[in-house]
């Protein structure tokens, strides 16, 4: 069976590498070879191996009826959402590493791939090499799913994980993220918390079976985290995490980006790094969680050669997906409930004290004082945003229930 890579970028030549260098072992477990045919890139690789594959014509490879399966790897949506199309409408199946199409077409692909008899699939879409969504459409298909949740951004993890552990200021954490290659010049996808918007979008999608747009669901990066919060959050005992949740309640289903603060006991408390860990809690199950590295070149390589892999066994048969175009109409924000860790003035302190629901007071020898700092017992948004305004509020981080 014949596969063309579209894009040979960073996970595009990953997968390349793994297709080709491990050609026997994957032919072994598919029972028969997989072989690249084409490398679809504008640009020129003299000298690269992938040279004899390149073409700069995505034609060639619509033209070609023995390539059965076509890789993405392109990125964002123009020209990936076109050629998609256009391969899965001609009846090949398409493997993707790309969280920004998936969360905005993967639906309207799903459908097409079931009219088609072939496979849409997208594992590498959402953490890295972690296998989580094939946890979701194959392994908990018994259970009603209560929550997911998860660390889904490895930039932010591996940001709060120095601010912990070295005491760095966020710029100065941001500076080292992008000298190590974990952030890119422009960081605003990661620390602003769309990167995981998206992931926590597609996974929402599979987890209730219906569209979830990201554009609905309330996002907050970790721009506003600073080395006091993480100073407050150590004194505790506890850690700061950018999470991406959504959960079901009264048989509405919430979902929100933002940092939260996490007890030890929380399985997600030891995830630090550019690891990433997914937390999938069914009514009968109860919690799975799902942990590994969720970015780089071979992690996610892995897993878009792992659905290359399916695709082929596969072949000609469709791997059902509960995915419907129609829209799932989120809970509002105001309705969801969290605790809040809450930082005020000094002069403030009996002003909170009559506006919020106080569960215990916290001190840090570095803002005695000088601040007065919280947790408030659980609260809607709606009830703790109307207090945050009649008050002066220096800081306040979500705190899980």
């Amino acid at each position: 069976m014949y596969v063309a890579i579209l894009g040979y970028g960073t996970v595009g030549s990953g997968v390349f590498d793994v297709l080709t260098q491990n050609r026997d072992i994957i032919a072994k477990r598919v029972g028969f070879p997989l072989d690249v045919k084409y490398v679809l890139d504008l640009r020129d690789f003299p000298g690269d191996p992938v040279e004899p594959y390149l073409t700069h014509d995505y034609e060639d490879i619509l033209k070609d009826d023995s390539v059965e399966i076509v890789v993405e790897t392109m990125g964002g949506l123009k020209p990936a959402y076109e050629f998609t199309k256009r391969a899965l409408e001609s009846g090949r199946s398409v493997c993707t590493s790309n969280k920004e199409l998936v969360a905005k077409h993967g639906a309207e692909f799903i459908e097409i791939a079931r009219n088609k008899n072939i496979n849409y699939l997208f594992e590498a879409s959402v953490g890295g090499g972690i296998p989580v969504i094939r946890q979701l459409i194959r392994s908990i298909t018994a259970d009603e799913v209560e929550e997911v949740c998860g660390i889904l951004n490895g930039t932010t993890n591996y940001m709060m994980t120095l601010m912990r552990e070295q005491n760095l200021s966020f710029e100065d954490a941001l500076k080292d993220a992008q000298s190590n290659g974990f952030a890119e010049r422009n960081p605003a996808a990661d620390i602003e918390g769309h990167d995981a918007c998206r992931k926590i979008a597609i996974l929402t999608s599979l987890a209730y079976g219906h569209q979830v747009d990201f554009e609905d669901i309330y996002t907050e990066g970790i721009t506003a985290i600073t080395d006091i919060d993480v100073a407050y959050a150590k004194a505790m005992k506890h850690g700061i995490k950018l999470l991406g949740r959504s959960y079901l309640k009264d048989g509405i289903v919430y979902a929100i980006v933002a940092p939260y603060m996490v007890r030890k006991t929380n399985p997600l408390y030891p995830v630090n790094g550019v690891y990433n860990a997914i937390m999938i809690r069914g009514n009968m199950l109860n919690d799975v969680v799902c942990y590994g590295k969720g970015a780089g070149k071979l992690p996610t390589a892995s897993a878009v050669a792992s659905d290359v892999i399916d695709a082929a066994k596969h072949r000609h048969v469709n791997i059902p997906i509960l995915w419907e175009k129609e829209k799932l109409i989120l809970g509002s924000k105001g309705d969801m409930e969290s605790k809040f860790f809450v930082r005020v003035p000094l002069s403030e302190a009996d002003k909170a004290k009559e506006l919020f629901p106080i569960r215990k007071e916290i001190s840090i020898l570095e803002c005695e004082g000088r601040e007065f700092a919280f947790v408030t017992e659980v609260m809607t948004e709606r009830d703790f945003e109307e207090a945050a305004a009649k008050i002066d509020i220096i800081g306040r981080i979500r705190y899980e229930i």
